[in-house]
């Protein structure tokens, strides 16, 4: 078993860190919030009182952030770079911009470490299940040694290719199922709208062309499919926010290569619009409510 660093404890990174401990790792821990902390204390871990105090002497650094800012700001500005050991390996699971994942990856190789970035496909739901899907960036070499830490926390691990390359997989992905949930809200609320029953529908389309992993797995409308955020007023789950902000780096990824995105510019101003009504900490599958005019405002 390893000695493992992990930073950043929400929604996704304190369900990743319960499964860490329960495949037997020796964690140290450490967030802003020391409530997070104290809960995986609780759990076995060891509470650490800042990032570099959890790093120290830690064999895999593993962190997991809202944004690029705070993954720049912590490995470069706050340079835990410096209190990590040059043997150990660094694992970013954050969702950040791919230019700010391989400017981290560079600073890390600068000091002779190893680091990948790895973010992260399933939901919070699959962060307690510990099935998550993981999308790397690195070195071949690399993503090996990742590997059997990332399976105790994920079902499948894939190598997208070197530094940066999980990012872009990962944003594609994310432009992708907020077109997907998008276009899903809005045929469930024409056919509601001309007399059908949303889960009669739902059966339907599951069964047809238009199925996908929004109708069969995370249906959006109340009512049709138990222990999803929307049985439970669009509570937890993946923030509006968050998909918002994935959509806002797929716009950047695409200026940067003068690639055409216009469905994932029109769901991230649906996005946007959503967001503006004050419905940003509730679950992207919320988006349903745009077309119902349901807002939490």
């Amino acid at each position: 078993m390893s000695r493992i660093a992990f930073i950043g404890l929400g929604n996704m990174g304190a369900p990743m860190a319960h499964n860490l401990l329960k495949a037997g790792h020796d964690l140290s821990v450490y967030d802003l919030v020391p409530g997070a902390v104290n809960t995986l204390a609780d759990a076995g871990a060891r509470p650490a009182t800042s990032a570099d105090d959890a790093a120290q002497g830690a064999e895999v650094v593993i962190t997991m952030l809202p944004a690029s800012k705070h993954v720049e700001a912590l490995y470069l500005d706050c340079d835990l770079l410096a209190s990590i050991d040059g043997a150990a390996l660094v694992i970013d699971c954050s969702t950040i911009a791919p230019d700010s994942a391989r400017k981290v990856a560079a600073a890390a190789r600068a000091r002779g470490l190893t680091m990948v970035d790895a973010p992260v496909s399933g939901g919070t739901a699959g962060a307690a299940a510990g099935t998550l899907t993981f999308i790397v960036g690195g070195e071949a070499a690399a993503f090996e040694r990742a590997k059997p830490i990332l399976e105790a926390m994920g079902k499948n691990i894939f190598h997208a290719g070197p530094a940066g390359a999980g990012q872009v997989a990962k944003i594609c992905n994310n432009m992708l199922l907020g077109i997907l949930m998008a276009g899903t809200s809005e045929a469930l609320a024409l056919g509601v709208a001309n007399g059908l029953d949303p889960k009669v529908l739902s059966d339907i389309i599951s069964k047809s062309s238009g199925r996908n992993w929004a109708t069969e797995l995370y249906n959006p409308w109340p009512g049709v499919m138990d222990n999803t955020p929307a049985a439970k007023g669009y509570a937890g789950g993946f923030g509006v926010d968050l998909m918002l902000k994935d959509l806002g780096l797929a716009a950047e990824a695409a200026l940067s290569t003068r690639s055409s995105i216009p469905l994932g510019e029109l769901a991230r101003n649906l996005y946007s619009l959503h967001s503006g009504d004050g419905n940003g900490k509730l679950d992207f599958s919320s988006i349903v409510n745009l077309y119902t005019h349901k807002t939490q405002g």
